[in-house]
C-alpha cells in the first residue's frame, strides 16, 4: 500500500522553527488559540488524568491548561528535546504511546504541516482510552489567501508562471470527514476566522518567519525570488487587500476538530424503524401515499 504523499519538507520545517525560536518567536496567534482551547475544554464536564499536547509550538498550551483543574498530568510531545515544555521527543506522525493510554489529546497549530494527517489521527485515536477526547486547532480554509493570490498574480505577470509560496490548507468539511475515517465518534469541525492587520506585507512576512511558518513545500521553487516580483507582489497586495486606513488584511482560518473515542455510554443513533412517532405527526402535516402529489 503506498505511503502518504510528501507535501512538506519536515526537516526544513524543524530548521525554520528552530531559527524562529533563536531569533525571537512571534507567538500572538498561538497564545490566542491556546486560550481558546482552554475555554473549550473548560466547558467539558470531565476530568482527564493524563493529557497529551501534540506538537504545539512554545509553551502557550502548557500555560493555558495549567489553570484547568480537570487536567492531571500533561505530556508535551515535541520534535526536539530543547523545545519549551518538552517531556517526550517524538514526531507528530510517529507517536510512541501504547493503545488506550491517555485520556485527552490536544494540539494547537501543528497538525496542518504533517504529511500523513489521516495516519496521525488514527494513531491519536488508538492512544486515547475509550471515551477519550481529541481536541485540536490547525490552520485551514482560506488562511493567507491574500498572500497566495498576490504571489500568483505577480508571478503570472512578470515570470510567466506560478510557483507555490503558501501551503495548501484543507477545507473544514474535508477535515471533519478525516475524523470519521479515523474512527472518532461525535466528530465536530468548525472554523474561527482571525483577521490580522499589517502596515505592509513585509511586516506579515516578518511575522511568518517568527512563527516558523515560511514556505516548506517539497515543490517550492528553489531559485531566489526576484526583487521585481517581490515588489510587484507587495503592490498587488496593497491594491487588493487594504482597508480604508491603508492597513493590509491577513486571514488566518483556525479549524477546530473534536471527537471522542467510541464508548457505550455515548449517544447512539436509533436503529432504522425504531421510531415511535411518525415524521408527519412531528411536523404537523398530512402524510400522502407514495405517488400522490400535493395540490397547488
Amino acid at each position: 500500500m503506498p505511503g502518504a504523499p510528501l507535501i512538506f519538507d519536515r526537516k526544513l520545517l524543524r530548521a525554520r522553527q528552530a531559527r524562529a525560536r533563536k531569533l525571537g518567536p512571534v507567538t500572538f496567534l498561538t497564545e490566542q488559540v491556546a486560550e481558546d482551547l482552554a475555554e473549550r475544554l473548560h466547558a467539558v464536564v470531565r476530568t482527564f488524568p493524563i493529557a497529551m499536547d501534540l506538537g504545539s509550538p512554545g509553551g502557550a498550551v502548557q500555560r493555558a491548561l495549567a489553570r484547568e483543574a480537570a487536567i492531571g498530568r500533561l505530556i508535551s510531545v515535541k520534535a526536539r528535546a530543547g523545545e519549551m515544555g518538552c517531556t517526550v521527543v517524538a514526531d507528530e506522525e510517529m507517536l510512541p504511546f501504547a493503545d488506550a493510554s491517555i485520556d485527552l489529546a490536544v494540539s494547537v497549530l501543528a497538525l496542518h504541516t504533517v504529511n500523513d494527517l489521516p495516519g496521525t489521527l488514527v494513531q491519536v485515536r488508538r492512544a486515547l482510552k475509550p471515551d477519550g477526547l481529541f481536541l485540536a486547532a490547525l490552520l485551514g480554509g482560506d488562511t493567507l489567501t491574500e498572500l497566495r493570490q498576490s504571489f500568483a498574480l505577480a508571478e503570472a505577470e512578470l515570470d510567466g508562471g506560478v510557483s507555490p509560496h503558501v501551503a495548501p490548507f484543507a477545507d473544514v468539511r474535508e477535515l471533519g470527514a478525516l475524523l470519521q475515517r479515523a474512527g472518532f465518534a461525535l466528530p465536530v469541525a468548525d472554523v474561527d476566522r482571525v483577521t490580522v492587520r499589517y502596515s505592509s506585507v513585509f511586516s506579515l512576512m516578518h511575522d511568518l518567519r517568527g512563527m516558523g511558518a515560511t514556505n516548506v513545500l517539497i515543490e517550492r521553487k528553489r531559485q531566489p525570488l526576484r526583487r521585481a516580483t517581490l515588489l510587484r507582489m507587495a503592490q498587488l497586495y496593497a491594491e487588493n487587500f487594504a482597508d480604508p486606513d491603508d492597513k493590509l488584511r491577513a486571514t488566518f482560518d483556525i479549524v477546530w476538530l473534536s471527537g471522542w473515542v467510541p464508548h457505550p455510554s455515548q449517544q447512539q443513533p436509533l436503529r432504522p424503524g425504531s421510531a415511535r412517532t411518525r415524521l408527519a405527526d412531528a411536523l404537523g402535516v398530512t402524510e400522502l401515499p407514495a405517488g400522490d402529489k400535493t395540490g397547488r
